[in-house]
C-alpha cells in the first residue's frame, strides 16, 4: 500500500511541471497597432490555440520600426514556447537588404514555427485621387508630382518596396509615406490626406466594399479570390508582381517538440471554417505550413528580393 501511495505521489510530482506549463500564458507579439491584418490574424489564432493548448494565449501589440522592434524582443526571450511573434515577411526578407544593421539575423536568430497565410497587395485610391482606373490615377500623379504620394504600413515593409517597384514599372515617381501600421494609413486615405495606398487588401477591403475607397489593382500573378472584380497590375499593362506571407516565429533554440506542439495548434486553428472565412474576407489566403516549410519559404523570398532591392539603389537610414 505504501509503495502504491509513493508511486502515485511520484507520478503527480512528475506531472506537475507539465500542468504548470499549461497554466502559463503564451504571448503572441505583434509589431503593429490593433486593427491591422497582423493583429486580426493573431487574435484569431490566439482564440483557437488557447482551446487546443489548454492554456491562456494573449496578443501583445508593440508597434514600432515596421515590425522589427518585437523581433528584437523575441530574440532575447526564453526558448520555452511561451513567447512568439506573428511577423509579416517584410521584417524577415526585405529589411535585411535595406538596413545596414537591423539588430538580428533573420535566419539564425529565430525559430520558424508555422507559415500562417500568403497574400498579395492592393493598390487603393482614396477620395484625394481622381476617378478612373489605375493608369488614370498614375497619369494624374505624374502631372502633379507634389501629390504623388502613397501610404504603407511602415518603412522597410514589403508594401513599401512593392510601391517602389510599382513606381519604377509604371514610370511614375512616387513618394513613400510610412505609417505606424495599416489601420492609421487607411484612415488618412479615407480622410483624403493621401491619395494612394499600397498594402494588404485587408486594410482597405471593407472600405472598398462600402464605397469609401477604390481598390484599383492587386499585385499578385492572379486575381484575388476576395476581389475577383479587381484586375492585376499585369492585366493593366504594368509588368510587376509581389506577394508575401505571415509567419509565426519563436526565439532561437526552441526544442523541436515544443515547436511541433504549437504548430499542431496553429494547423487546427487554420482548418476551422470560421477562421478560414474571416481570413479570406480580409483578402488573405490561409496557407499553413510547418516549421521546415516556413524556413524554405523565408529563404526563397529573401533571395528573391535581393536583386531588385539592390538594383533600386534604395537604402534605409
Amino acid at each position: 500500500m505504501k509503495r502504491r501511495h509513493f508511486a502515485a505521489l511520484a507520478a503527480a510530482t512528475l506531472a506537475a511541471p507539465a500542468a504548470l506549463a499549461q497554466d502559463r500564458t503564451l504571448k503572441i507579439l505583434v509589431g503593429f497597432p490593433p486593427g491591422g491584418s497582423a493583429d486580426v490574424i493573431a487574435r484569431l489564432l490566439a482564440q483557437k490555440m488557447a482551446v487546443t493548448l489548454n492554456q491562456t494565449v494573449i496578443v501583445d501589440n508593440k508597434p514600432g520600426a515596421a515590425g522589427r522592434l518585437v523581433l528584437g524582443e523575441l530574440k532575447r526571450a526564453a526558448p520555452d514556447g511561451q513567447t512568439l511573434v506573428l511577423s509579416p515577411s517584410g521584417a524577415m526578407v526585405i529589411a535585411p537588404w535595406l538596413y545596414s544593421n537591423i539588430g538580428y539575423d533573420p535566419i539564425k536568430d529565430f525559430t520558424p514555427v508555422s507559415r500562417i497565410v500568403t497574400f498579395d497587395f492592393a493598390v487603393t485610391a482614396g477620395p484625394a485621387a481622381p476617378q478612373g482606373d489605375l493608369k488614370s490615377v498614375l497619369a494624374w500623379m505624374k502631372a502633379n508630382p507634389g501629390k504623388a504620394n502613397y501610404a504603407t504600413s511602415g518603412a522597410g515593409t514589403v508594401p513599401h518596396f512593392a510601391g517602389l517597384l510599382l513606381a519604377q514599372a509604371a514610370g511614375v515617381p512616387l513618394t513613400h509615406v510610412a505609417y505606424r501600421g495599416g489601420a492609421p494609413a487607411a484612415q488618412d486615405l479615407i480622410g483624403g490626406q493621401i491619395p494612394l495606398m499600397v498594402d494588404t487588401a485587408s486594410e482597405t477591403i471593407e472600405h472598398h466594399k462600402a464605397g469609401k475607397v477604390r481598390i484599383l489593382a492587386v499585385t499578385g500573378e492572379q486575381r484575388s479570390r476576395a476581389l475577383p472584380e479587381v484586375p492585376t497590375l499585369k492585366e493593366q499593362g504594368i509588368n510587376m508582381a509581389a506577394d508575401a506571407f505571415f509567419g509565426l516565429y519563436g526565439p532561437p533554440g526552441m526544442a523541436s517538440d515544443v515547436v511541433a506542439r504549437i504548430d499542431r495548434a496553429v494547423a487546427d486553428a487554420l482548418k476551422q471554417p470560421d477562421v478560414q472565412e474571416k481570413i479570406n474576407n480580409f483578402g488573405l489566403v490561409p496557407n499553413h505550413a510547418p516549421a521546415a516549410d516556413l524556413a524554405v519559404t523565408q529563404a526563397t523570398h529573401l533571395k528573391r528580393w535581393e536583386a531588385p532591392i539592390k538594383a533600386s539603389g534604395f537604402k534605409a537610414e
